[in-house]
């Protein structure tokens, strides 16, 4: 990669490090529903004219049904499952979970696709998988808190949004190879918005969220998800497909910083350890150390 696009990847590790910070401080305010409905719609809003201005948006009507089923799956299922995990864990915590997508993604294209992984590959699964284990085992109480989830439910909807992710990744390569990313960037978040807009009516928050509240859940939508999306794809385009995917093993170290300056949040070193076991087996299930190496 060239100076450039590694100061881009840092700096869309930086943004997506930064969601987690900023669901964590919207989700009480706004409640789950709400804020990814705000999140999405926010997102499409910056997308969907810049498909229009590519000329895409003839590519984005002809597919949209597929689209609409990625915006489900890559966007309002996963986001919302994040939203309710910022009740209960920590900013940090919650991107440790997030670091385990390649390895779903990896699991679900052998079930599905038929892409099976080199025997480098299934080990580093094996180790990412335990890792996930040891951070949710020493991390998990049954315990619910004030908003009535316990961070065991927190974790396990954390591992649930990955799977969702992993499920679109598939589905995407299947169903919508040859279409521009930016449509299927801009249409899945568009989507997104309309499966979202309805619950996010029923759960809307009794007393409307202050200034400072909007202003975080702006940053998240525009900054961290909008901007984000085409900085991604930009990567992909300019560094390729698996330099832009490297971003995996920032963005925990992103969120954790990020955690630590704005909410005081600490990391044990059992968590800490843990975290180091997740991102070996991602880097080994996605092929990043073997290339690295060659």
């Amino acid at each position: 990669m060239t100076r450039r696009d590694l100061g881009e990847l840092f700096l869309l590790a930086s943004l997506w490090g930064g969601s987690f910070l900023f669901m964590r401080l919207g989700a009480a305010d706004f409640g789950p529903a709400a804020l990814v409905f705000v999140r999405v719609a926010g997102a499409a809003l910056m997308l969907v004219p810049l498909v229009l201005l590519r000329g895409e948006g003839a590519a984005l009507a002809r597919h949209w049904r597929p689209i609409a089923v990625v915006g489900l799956l890559n966007s309002a299922l996963p986001f919302a499952c994040y939203m309710v995990a910022a009740l209960v864990l920590s900013a940090g915590l919650s991107s440790i979970f997030n670091a385990t997508t390649p390895l779903w993604a990896a699991l679900i294209a052998w079930a599905w696709l038929g892409d099976r992984p080199t025997r480098p590959r299934l080990l580093g699964l094996a180790i990412g998988f335990a890792g996930v284990l040891a951070v949710g085992l020493h991390n998990a109480s049954f315990k619910p808190g004030e908003h009535g989830v316990s961070p065991a439910a927190g974790i396990v909807l954390c591992l649930v949004a990955t799977l969702c992710y992993g499920l679109a990744a598939s589905y995407t390569k299947k169903r919508l190879a040859g279409v521009p990313p930016m449509a299927v960037a801009g249409g899945s978040q568009l989507a997104a918005a309309v499966f979202t807009l309805g619950p996010a009516l029923w759960w809307w928050p009794a007393q409307t969220p202050g200034a400072a509240a909007w202003g975080g859940a702006a940053v998240l939508a525009f900054a961290c998800t909008g901007f984000a999306y085409w900085l991604f794809f930009r990567l992909i385009a300019h560094a390729g497909p698996a330099n832009a995917v490297s971003v995996t093993f920032l963005v925990p170290a992103f969120a954790v910083l990020w955690g630590w300056l704005f909410l005081g949040e600490r990391l044990s070193v059992a968590t800490v350890a843990g975290c180091a076991v997740v991102l070996l087996g991602t880097a080994l299930a996605t092929g990043v150390l073997p290339r690295r190496r060659a």
